[in-house]
């Protein structure tokens, strides 16, 4: 249970913080250039949206679709006090937020904002992320289906001075974000984002493959698989309708891109209108653990996307859809791991389960449905060669060498943290 003064809390900034965000037609979105062949800000800051054809010899499928381009390295930044041992979190209003307000980190801003080329307010706190002491940085990337070569720059600043707290802002205990985990869409993921970024080994670790293993393994498949992208018009996609008004996927499948237009008591600017990403279904992202040598290991899969530069590691399981999940062949692979995660028995134990929300900057009421699922020891299960298990110690490392997507990374700190 959240204690009583903390939940209260909660309660009045969504009282105080108001966001109103209306569908609005793309051709309405005011400052936006709306071309056939590309959407981009008048300033040719914050982001575009762009057309990809994908050719990739690993799924044996190829597409088209839109996608977002956000070059500017955003800063995601958390503040820790060592102290009194607790994190500086701000409850902030999006325009894509299912939920109002979430707990998100300290500083979470994109360069063309913290630059204030929307001429708002300053970004409090940004200060402390530019200081060369106490500072642990690790730059991560976003969502590969929907950002081509996004990264964003995870900061842990750790702090022993005396911070004032500004309105909207308050302490957490690691025991509070750890309950607010398990509160839908609470938590911010760009919070959980940082968190992930720094999460400590165990002291003892016995993986079931060792590195030179892994390492072979991971050489072999980036070696045998490769995704490549042209950039098309958004007018060209065969797969999609594009009417100025929004883009839609013609099987209704997916996401669109929609406009709106947005009003906020908070922000740092009071008024307004953007292009936007609103998700056809919730998304699914799971894990299925094992333990081999006293040890927690991960099941991982190979994974190639269209917005990240190089294949890299999956969950066990990630679809941006649930009901294509639901819809695979029985004979395949993700439909029989799909099915674990739906059974209750002894050889299976749901370890945590929890609903969480994309950031709503971009994506508009994006949800993804996170699972952790415990496997006996005495279950076996034949896996093919393109996943494998990974220590915990050895997760970690993935995340270090910014080989793990953000769908896992997320998950990893979700069960974890």
């Amino acid at each position: 249970m959240i204690n009583y003064n903390l939940n209260n809390w909660i309660n009045k900034k969504k009282k105080n913080l108001k966001i109103i965000s209306n569908k609005i037609s793309l051709s309405k979105c005011h400052n936006w250039i709306i071309k056939e062949d590309i959407i981009y800000h008048k300033t040719k800051k914050f982001f575009k949206i762009i057309g990809i054809k994908v050719y990739n010899n690993f799924s044996k499928k190829n597409w088209d679709q839109p996608i977002m381009v956000q070059n500017e390295i955003g800063i995601l930044g958390l503040i820790y006090n060592e102290q009194k041992k607790k994190y500086l979190l701000q409850a902030k209003v999006e325009p894509g937020n299912i939920n109002k307000i979430q707990l998100s980190p300290t500083v979470q801003a994109t360069k063309s904002n913290y630059s204030r080329v929307h001429k708002g307010k300053q970004i409090p706190y940004l200060k402390y992320f530019f200081n060369k002491k106490n500072i642990y940085k690790s730059n991560q990337t976003e969502q590969g289906g929907r950002f081509l070569n996004k990264l964003n720059s995870n900061i842990l600043f750790k702090s022993q001075e005396k911070i004032k707290v500004l309105p909207n802002f308050r302490w957490f205990k690691k025991s509070d974000i750890k309950k607010l985990i398990k509160t839908k869409n609470m938590i911010h993921m760009d919070t959980m984002s940082v968190l992930s970024s720094f999460m400590v080994k165990n002291k003892k670790d016995n993986p079931l493959n060792n590195n030179f293993f892994f390492q072979k393994w991971y050489n072999y498949h980036l070696s045998k698989y490769n995704i490549k992208i042209k950039i098309c018009s958004l007018k060209k996609l065969s797969l999609w309708n594009f009417d100025k008004k929004k883009i839609t996927n013609k099987n209704k499948n997916f996401f669109s891109v929609i406009g709106l237009n947005v009003k906020s008591n908070t922000r740092e600017v009071k008024s307004w209108s953007q292009p936007i990403i609103e998700p056809i279904d919730m998304a699914f992202s799971g894990f299925l653990i094992k333990k081999f040598n006293n040890t927690d290991h991960y099941l991982c899969r190979y994974s190639l996307k269209p917005g990240l530069k190089q294949g890299g590691i999956s969950a066990t399981i990630n679809s941006s859809s649930l009901k294509n999940l639901k819809s695979l062949k029985k004979k395949s692979f993700q439909k029989k791991i799909f099915e674990i995660f739906n059974k209750k028995n002894k050889e299976f134990k749901t370890i945590h389960k929890s609903i969480q929300s994309d950031e709503g900057g971009r994506f508009f009421h994006s949800q993804c449905l996170y699972e952790g699922c415990l496997l006996s020891e005495n279950f076996e299960i034949q896996i093919p060669k393109d996943y494998i298990w990974l220590s915990y110690n050895q997760v970690i490392n993935l995340i270090k060498m910014r080989k793990l997507d953000i769908e896992a990374r997320l998950l990893f700190s979700y069960i974890n943290f």
